[in-house]
């Protein structure tokens, strides 16, 4: 059964890329694919490598390719979902998939997994109480 656009997952790779995707140092958005490769740490992946994830990015729907104005064959990407939904998404999935859909036990699971500081502790409690 194929998967629909909300039910996708990124790699590891992809997930690299949108990462950068997500921050752009400019102030339209969008990257190229040499912009991209620029924000990689070294050893820097070949541009092949690059346009092909690029590619797959497109076909999932996580990004949308635009012709560069002015730039010939030049394509900006831009990310189609935050980086707020997609962790949304992914979050709901994990709890779903393994604590029952049980919010509870997923915070205890990560709290027993975690050594959490009484400070961070504080400043959650405090999230959990503040007024909705």
């Amino acid at each position: 059964m194929k998967k629909t656009n909300e039910e996708r997952q990124l790699t590891k790779a992809e997930m690299e890329i949108m990462n950068i995707l997500w921050s752009p140092p400019t102030p339209e958005g969008g990257l190229t694919t040499h912009q991209i490769i620029e924000h990689y740490p070294e050893p820097k992946p070949a541009y092949s490598t690059i346009a092909t994830f690029l590619k797959i990015l497109t076909n999932k729907g996580f990004i949308q390719p635009r012709k560069q104005e002015g730039g010939g064959k030049t394509f900006v990407f831009y990310p189609l979902i935050s980086r707020e939904e997609y962790t949304t998404r992914v979050m709901k999935e994990v709890k779903s998939t393994f604590f029952g859909n049980s919010l509870k036990s997923m915070l205890s699971f990560f709290a027993k997994q975690e050594e959490v500081s009484e400070e961070d502790l504080q400043e959650i409690l405090s999230l959990i109480n503040r007024p909705r």
